[in-house]
């Protein structure tokens, strides 16, 4: 699978972006698909996730109710709409595919998108 992810960008505190990973490859709907983070001088951080079917989607508490993870299995692509950003959210947002075991730990993810670069100003 190779992933593609689009949409960051700069945007002020308060502001909302919609981030994209666009898939191809292997079958997209097979892959639990998730979206990590890295902020300068920080470890990569889980951010949000959902699996493959009956859509079920889990969020750091940094994130719940601020972000919103789908998916659309016809265009093989993943959204991570974020809302009400905070100059904390600044890093690079990386998109991955896995089999949906230990969706919150970065290792359970076979592929990786080159991540794309979310500035937050205040």
């Amino acid at each position: 699978v190779q992933l593609q992810a689009s949409g960051g960008g700069l945007v002020q505190a308060g502001g909302s972006l919609r981030l994209s990973c666009a898939a191809s490859g292997r079958t997209f709907s097979n892959y639990a698909m998730g979206w990590f983070r890295q902020a300068p001088g920080k470890e990569r951080e889980f951010v949000a996730a959902i699996n493959w079917s009956r859509p079920k989607t889990w969020y750091a508490d940094s994130v719940k109710g601020r972000g919103t993870i789908s998916r659309d299995n016809a265009k093989n692509t993943v959204y991570l709409e974020m809302n009400i950003l905070k100059p904390e959210d600044t890093a690079v947002y990386y998109c991955a595919a896995g089999p949906g075991v230990g969706i919150r730990y970065e290792n359970e993810y076979n592929y990786w998108g080159q991540g794309t670069l979310v500035t937050v100003s205040s």
